[in-house]
């Protein structure tokens, strides 16, 4: 039996500003990855996303990013070891206020944008992050990129770890890199998305252009921020029963 947590990035709205279908995309998905006020979200925001997870009984996680809520964090900034580590310590903190007061506990740490980006190769960056998850609760999952150097770290830690991939992303040759599909445009690759994720899944290769990298997930990502983004993870689920894969959490 094959299986499969699925994800997606939450509660990017701030103040007046919407952004994405939480109250839609969450009914499909086991785990949220809720913006902790840096890059995105604010305390009402956070507070919403948190209870919604509870009634679906959806995992939460943080989110966290750079501080740089015009660049919606993701830009790069040049920030020592101890402020990227405090700066993720601080918003884990914050989410897992709201999570608390629902009587819930956070699941998982899965770092945004620019710094999650970084985490492929920064082992400064990557460090920094583990020492501030290992600190605060070591019980939570790190959620890295497949193929990031976030994981080896993590793990070398003994912090627990998922590798992470991406349902709109075609991964090349090297596992690492990765091509963001344009699904949002064009509905036929938005099949072919979902085809690749199957394979991903099934036999732990994707495919592009011809080429083939072996890759491994453990949690797929969704994001909901397109205007085709529910649409998407309705057909996800749709075909994944299909091909007997089950969606459940860690």
């Amino acid at each position: 039996m094959y299986s499969i947590d699925l994800n997606s990035d939450m509660g990017e709205s701030f103040g007046a500003y919407k952004l994405g279908s939480d109250e839609e995309i969450i009914k499909y998905v086991t785990a949220a990855n809720v913006a902790c006020g840096w890059h995105a979200g604010d305390p009402m925001v956070m507070d919403k996303v948190v209870r919604m997870a509870k009634e679906r009984n959806v995992k939460v996680g943080a989110h966290p990013g750079y501080p740089d809520l015009l660049g919606f964090g993701r830009r790069k900034m040049a920030l020592s070891h101890n402020e990227v580590k405090n700066y993720v310590k601080y918003q884990i903190g914050a989410l897992a206020a709201f999570a608390q007061s629902c009587e819930m506990k956070l699941h998982h740490v899965a770092p945004h944008g620019a710094m999650g980006n970084a985490c492929q190769y920064d082992e400064d960056i990557s460090s920094a992050i583990c020492e501030a998850i290992y600190e605060y609760d070591r019980d939570l999952i790190v959620y890295y990129c497949a193929g990031a150097v976030l994981g080896e770290i993590a793990e070398s830690m003994g912090l627990r770890t998922a590798s992470e991939i991406f349902a709109d992303r075609a991964y090349m040759d090297d596992t690492v890199s990765g091509y963001r599909e344009t699904w949002k445009v064009h509905d036929h690759r938005r099949e072919i998305a979902i085809q690749r994720c199957v394979k991903m899944i099934k036999e732990e290769r994707s495919h592009y252009n011809g080429k083939e990298a072996d890759i491994k997930g453990d949690t797929l990502c969704v994001h909901g921020d397109g205007p085709k983004a529910l649409a998407f993870v309705r057909k996800i689920r749709e075909k994944f029963t299909e091909e007997g894969i089950e969606i459940k959490h860690l």
